[in-house]
């Protein structure tokens, strides 16, 4: 029996015929990804955000994927990664999310086609403990362009606001910080060291089924640097959806391809629930807000 505060979304019998009308290759495309990406036209996304399965072990629910030598991965990543750089403006932004089995696999392969500009480190909050070596809680995202000379990034939507711990004063007045209802804060530059991420869990209104699913602020910050309103923002690994999700909810289009029926579904679901909740966990007024910041 689940928990009393268990809100984890699940599709229901009584949902699957609405949920499989959009289901309409178009926005969300039920497909592999290889295949779909051949019908799509060039240059079309302004940002591509991808997380394709890691190099382990892992059932995407009865898909499985297998742990294969790094010779091998790197020649998977190849099979799709040439074709997807096509779907790329030419003064668009690509992000690739990993971990460190397939971290250097994937700057390998990124730079054949696009320029890497850094690599983002993220703190996972969650994750299970090892006897005989360290915890794994970090995952990277790579952040290429195709043009270094010609690419968006903004910086003033992805400001952080960060608890001052030790505020310190000038002739008596706060220096770069201000006192708030919730407590003394400043606001600073992003870094590429990510601690503010709260993986989805039970007890998350976002949370879903999906093994790796990625959290909305995570996403959030990719779409709101990249990308522009009314942008086209792409991921060719949709999952339960959370890239095409928050790009509604921050008023970008969106598109996306997923092999797994269910999964299609779980995201059309959320892109409904999305019409009515556009709340973002852990990004409100304009920033986004350090955890347990009461924002």
């Amino acid at each position: 029996m689940a928990a009393k505060n268990n809100r984890t979304l699940h599709v229901s019998d009584a949902e699957r015929e609405t949920l499989l009308q959009m289901v309409d290759g178009k926005s969300i495309i039920h497909a592999d990804t290889l295949h779909a990406l051949g019908s799509l036209p060039d240059g079309f996304a302004q940002l591509i955000i991808v997380d394709p399965p890691y190099n382990l072990q892992r059932d995407f629910g009865g898909n499985k994927f297998k742990a294969i030598s790094p010779e091998a991965y790197e020649a998977y990543l190849r099979s799709w990664f040439h074709p997807l750089c096509d779907k790329l403006a030419p003064n668009g932004t690509l992000y690739m999310c990993g971990d460190w089995r397939c971290s250097s696999s994937m700057q390998r392969v990124i730079q054949e086609r696009l320029t890497i500009l850094n690599r983002i480190t993220w703190q996972r909050e969650k994750g299970r403990g090892a006897a005989r070596n360290w915890k794994n809680s970090m995952e990277d995202i790579w952040f290429a362009v195709k043009n270094p000379k010609d690419y968006y990034f903004n910086v003033e939507a992805v400001k952080q606001r960060r608890r001052v711990l030790a505020p310190y004063r000038q002739e008596g007045l706060p220096k770069d910080w201000e006192e708030t209802p919730h407590g003394r804060f400043r606001t600073t530059f992003p870094s590429n060291f990510w601690d503010d991420i709260s993986v989805p869990f039970w007890s998350m209104p976002e949370n879903t089924d999906h093994p790796t699913q990625k959290p909305e602020k995570l996403l959030a910050k990719l779409i709101l640097a990249s990308s522009r309103e009314g942008d086209m923002v792409f991921d060719p690994f949709l999952g339960s959806g959370t890239t095409a999700v928050v790009a509604k909810k921050l008023h970008r289009r969106y598109c996306g391809i997923e092999h797994h029926l269910d999964y299609c579904l779980l995201a059309a679901k959320r892109l409904l629930l999305a019409d009515v909740d556009t709340t973002i966990q852990g990004y409100s007024d304009g920033m986004f807000w350090e955890r347990h910041s009461g924002k």
